[in-house]
């Protein structure tokens, strides 16, 4: 059986886009929640600089669904080249 390259990317996409920003949108309500995890991501993602306002937890979104997508595309090639 073979994974759909596509289906998975879109998929990782939208998941790791939407656990980027609750968890920005959760720090700007509450802010000492995520901050750990902020900060790394801000080391990852350049021209994010971490918890600092709505801006930026979108830019960290737009960057975490093209991430995500395409970490789930390559997952998916791999996973469809190692079980031929």
């Amino acid at each position: 059986m073979k994974l759909s390259v596509r289906g998975l990317a879109i998929a990782a996409g939208i998941g790791w886009a939407l656990a980027m920003l609750l968890t920005g949108l959760a720090n700007l309500a509450w802010p000492p929640y995520g901050d750990g995890f902020l900060t790394m991501m801000a080391s990852v993602y350049p021209g994010y600089d971490g918890p600092a306002g709505i801006g930026s937890v979108i830019v960290a979104a737009l960057y975490a669904l093209v991430d995500g997508a395409a970490c789930g595309a390559v997952l998916a090639c791999l996973y469809n080249a190692v079980t031929r």
